[in-house]
């Protein structure tokens, strides 16, 4: 393949450019705002579920604590009305009044029974309620990070994306000059090579896999008329000669 020492240079230029963009592109995809925001993701995934959880505990705790609100309370009311019958006279039978009597000790007994069940709800309810609420303030604060990040890495990536725009219309511009066919060789090198398809020889030394070529080499690059398009025999990448191959 035949091309001009200049734009055989000018390829070099092209391969930089490129080079900065895989950076760039790297870059957007490593920002370091995106690693802590997937922690944080999965931190307040967690937090979510275990906010419902709780959520459901306490309303759940909620009906069971109204429940024996109301279970006191009828036990309550029965006592009373049994203390106004025998307060009032209206147990005239001696038998009614000491089967009352027992009925009462009994309600006592039972509404002492229901008080600590009323007791013991409580506090699980109020335990559960100040945990909904612990988890509700870390939650937030989690929210509140994530917004923070957010938004710092959407401030770094459109920097990233800009100096992208920049770059790309320099390669653009100085693709443009280079061969077509020259250009397409240096495109299906790139994508096979780890994105180097071109290299500058300096001091006897391949730019792209790093190999000194010896004195025969050298001899058979120095005779090469200045517009063949050279490869370097070890990686196949295009070695492009500059004043500084020490041919």
């Amino acid at each position: 393949m035949k091309a001009g020492p200049e734009a055989q240079l000018k390829l070099l230029d092209v391969q930089e450019l490129d080079t900065r963009l895989d950076q760039l592109r790297h870059q957007l995809e490593h920002l370091p705002e995106t690693k802590e925001l997937a922690e944080l993701g999965a931190t307040r995934d967690a937090l979510e579920a275990r906010v419902r959880d709780t959520s459901i505990r306490v309303d759940d705790l909620g009906r069971t604590q109204r429940k024996a609100d109301a279970d006191v309370e009828q036990v309550k009311t029965r006592r009373t009305r049994d203390r106004q019958r025998i307060d009032q006279g209206l147990v005239n039978s001696p038998k009614d009044r000491e089967r009352m009597q027992h009925e009462l000790v009994s309600l006592e007994r039972r509404i002492t029974e229901l008080e600590d069940v009323e007791l013991e709800v409580m506090e699980q309810l109020e335990a559960a309620q100040k945990e909904l609420a612990d988890l509700e303030s870390e939650l937030a604060g989690v929210q509140e990070r994530i917004g923070t990040l957010e938004a710092a890495r959407t401030e770094r990536a459109s920097g990233v994306e800009q100096e992208q725009a920049q770059v790309r219309g320099q390669r653009d511009q100085l693709a443009a000059g280079v061969d077509a066919d020259l250009l397409a060789v240096y495109d299906r090198l790139r994508a096979q090579k780890g994105g180097v398809g071109a290299a500058a020889l300096r001091a006897r030394r391949c730019g792209g896999c790093s190999l000194e070529l010896n004195a025969a080499d050298l001899g058979v690059i120095a005779k090469a008329p200045a517009d063949e398009v050279l490869r370097c025999e070890e990686c196949s990448r295009i070695l492009v000669r500059t004043s500084e191959s020490g041919l």
